[in-house]
């Protein structure tokens, strides 16, 4: 599958905190996120507790992390930073694929997940696509998780303008897209996404994404890796 075509929305570097416990594989993930490739590796992690203190402190665009973690888990620590530290989006890569770490980690909020079988490329270009607000999986975890999240209908009180903003939100669009192409102002968008996540029981447009996506709510499917 080819890898999807991201802009980089500035020209700043992408910065990245790796969570890994295995340090060779920290070192070899530092020879892929280069300056030359538009990443900066602020910091690294050798377990969940670190990862945590590291994101508080870093406050990086996102966390590479890996599930399997002494102490705190991959998915506790995601669900700590997404809790505390909204703006830090979590790309989940590891060796672990089964449907229910796939739909824990997303319901902790990773907004990506690798296997670490992914080619640099693969890895480089889930993590400008996480960067631009897009729902990034391998077809493996797309899989397991289509499958291991239960579908039903429309959650009651959510209206026909909200199921448009959220539509939107699935394709990653900001809230000033959002409300041009909706014609809306930008707080009216705001308020929507407020109230979307309310209902949905999330923390995050992502989130809420991919639980409508997988619950049949909308047409498309979470976007599969490269």
């Amino acid at each position: 599958m080819e890898e999807p075509v991201v802009t980089q929305v500035s020209d700043k570097p992408i910065r990245v905190l790796i969570v890994d416990d295995h340090a060779v594989v920290r070192q070899g993930l530092r020879t892929f996120l280069g300056p030359a490739v538009g990443f900066e590796v602020v910091g690294e992690a050798a377990d969940g507790q670190d990862a945590v203190e590291q994101a508080r402190a870093l406050r990086p665009d996102i966390v590479l992390m890996d599930l399997l973690l002494p102490g705190m888990s991959g998915i506790e620590a995601t669900a700590a930073i997404r809790d505390e530290l909204p703006d830090v989006d979590v790309v989940v890569l590891t060796s672990v694929v089964d449907d229910a770490a796939v739909v824990q980690a997303v319901r902790a909020g990773a907004v990506g997940y690798l296997l670490k079988e992914a080619s640099a490329d693969e890895l480089r270009g889930a993590l400008r696509a996480a960067n631009a607000g897009q729902i990034q999986l391998s077809p493996e975890a797309a899989r397991r998780l289509l499958k291991g999240v239960q579908l039903s209908g429309t959650p009651e009180g959510l209206t026909r303008r909200e199921m448009e903003v959220l539509d939107k939100l699935a394709e990653g669009k900001a809230n000033k897209e959002i409300a041009r192409e909706l014609q809306l102002s930008p707080e009216t968008v705001k308020t929507y996404v407020k109230r979307i996540l309310g209902k949905l029981g999330v923390q995050s447009r992502t989130q809420a994404a991919v639980q409508a996506i997988t619950r049949g709510l909308l047409h498309r499917r979470p976007r599969p890796g490269p």
